[in-house]
């Protein structure tokens, strides 16, 4: 047990890096992000594993060891806890009074059987599994509380289910993120995904076969007050198919309230807001034009993105790829920090951009984020004083580049949401093994587990009346109060029920006399 538990522990202090790094499989950006900013720290890191804490050795290492120390636990014990269901409880010890609970007293002309059967049906009547010693000198003991170490094993019985539950959603389930436009749809496919992480001997060919159109995204936030700004509501609405050629169904998502759909989970993780645009070229021919998603940086839905234009060509209808960067503001404020916004919902939106010409690498033929704008190759257009050319556009405003390049129309907004698509094979497990281990918990805290013996033996006092010694004591396996009570409530109702054996014994031999 003390093998479990230091194991349990550092299980516990293994897991901690991986909630404190981000970890590569889950987190790539925010993984790229850590190891660009802290160079030095990254090279020990991955030195180690963190960056994937539980794919690690180390930390499989401690899993299994768990798994084997809670098996060499459990098993002896439930070889221990059924043989001691089969035993009947121990002899009365010799000297009752010695234990923490004892009452006596004497009843006269009471009958040592009439007694001991008596304790017999109060210790049963209160669920006491009961053995009987012989009559004259006899004894009664009675053990009770045996859920106490049934729950325990059950807690740990459960534990490891949990342990098995985890291993087998590490092993077989999938978790993929996926931006959707509003009106725009998904289908459930790996290849659908902006990123999709499988587990460790799960593919992208077994995935429930569902699909669901966005067609709408609304939330509210606080207006005033000192929650201004705060979230209050955010709610997807979507369309969605069970399965290929089914009918369609509408459905609600909300934040902790996701859409099921045989077995996987549809969760509402993120929204931001899609500025539309149209891009045209040297020549005023459509370059691009579409919602572009930009993605939030703070509270406030201050949110950056780029525009891309790869087929775009100058005035002399030369190739000449395009691209903006910059921010958008829901709601927007010019201040000593800059642009910023103050409210997150789109009451003075406004689009801030800079533009670059040349090669962006869109045509290079190399993977690129949809989200970030390679400008290594690139020349920003500038003004003729030599700054940056940028500038801010309202829904309806144009951006005209110089020489001619072409310009870009800030023509609506467009809402997006992000959604969490999980499956996990072993939630069920998962589930029951928690409820398991709180009943068993509940039982190894509040379950009691006492032994009361009832004596007796014939009264050897000085004077000539009959009569018997009766003694009741209890013992518990721990300290509690209430054991002092029940051994007083076993005592009074023994002694109601010797004293009415008394009666009706001599009301007969009453009626038996001539």
């Amino acid at each position: 047990m003390r093998t479990a538990l230091v194991l349990l522990l550092l299980l516990a202090l293994a897991a901690v890096p991986g909630s404190l790094v981000p970890q590569q499989e889950r987190q790539p950006a925010q993984a790229a992000d850590f190891r660009r900013n802290n160079p030095d720290l990254s090279n020990v890191l991955d030195t180690l594993g963190v960056f994937n804490v539980f794919a690690t050795p180390w930390f499989a290492a401690v899993y299994l060891l768990l798994f084997v120390s809670l098996a060499g636990c459990i098993v002896p014990r439930c070889g221990q806890y059924l043989r001691a269901l089969r035993a009947h409880p121990p002899t009365a010890p010799r000297v009752l009074s010695r234990l923490p609970e004892h009452t006596y007293w004497i009843a006269p002309a009471a009958d040592a059987d009439d007694a001991l059967r008596a304790a017999v049906d109060v210790l049963r009547g209160r669920r006491f599994r009961v053995a009987a010693g012989p009559g004259g000198d006899g004894w009664v003991a009675a053990e009770k509380g045996y859920l106490r170490e049934a729950g325990n094993l059950v807690f740990h019985l459960a534990l490891f289910g949990m342990l098995v539950a985890l291993a087998i959603g590490n092993l077989f389930g999938t978790t993929g993120q996926k931006l959707i436009l509003q009106g725009d749809g998904f289908t459930n496919t790996s290849t659908q995904y902006d990123d999709f992480t499988p587990g460790t001997l799960a593919t992208g060919d077994d995935l429930e076969p569902f699909s669901f159109r966005l067609k709408s995204f609304h939330a509210a936030y606080q207006p005033t007050g000192p929650q201004r700004g705060t979230a209050s509501a955010f709610e997807a609405r979507i369309s969605y198919t069970a399965a290929e050629g089914a009918t369609p169904r509408d459905a609600r998502v909300r934040v902790n309230e996701p859409l099921e759909v045989n077995g996987t989970k549809v969760f509402l993780v993120s929204h931001g807001y899609a500025p539309v645009v149209t891009v045209r070229d040297g020549k005023g021919d459509v370059a691009w034009k579409g919602p572009v998603a930009f993605l939030p940086q703070d509270n406030n839905l201050r949110s950056v993105g780029v525009v891309k234009a790869p087929d775009a060509v100058d005035a002399k209808g030369r190739p000449d790829q395009l691209g903006f960067t910059g921010l958008f503001l829901p709601t927007v404020q010019l201040d000593a920090n800059g642009w910023v916004s103050t409210f997150p919902a789109p009451d003075d939106p406004v689009l801030v951009l800079t533009a670059y010409h040349g090669d962006l690498g869109m045509n290079s033929g190399i993977p690129q984020n949809v989200y970030q704008l390679d400008t290594e190759r690139a020349t920003q257009f500038r003004n003729a004083d030599g700054t940056p050319y940028a500038k801010a556009l309202r829904p309806g405003d144009r951006m005209t580049l110089p020489d001619g390049a072409g310009s870009l129309s800030f023509d609506g907004i467009r809402q997006w949401a992000g959604f969490q698509v999980a499956r996990d094979p072993s939630n069920g497990t998962a589930l029951w093994s928690s409820v398991a281990m709180g009943a068993g918990l509940c039982a190894s805290l509040f379950v009691r587990r006492r032994r009361v013996w009832v004596r007796v033996r014939p009264h050897t006092g000085t004077d000539t009346s009959s009569g018997i010694e009766i003694e009741v004591a209890g013992l518990e396996r721990g300290s509690s109060d209430r054991l002092g009570e029940e051994v007083g409530e076993i005592a009074a109702e023994l002694r109601v029920r010797t004293l009415a054996a008394c009666h009706d014994t001599s009301n007969s031999r009453t009626q038996e006399r001539p």
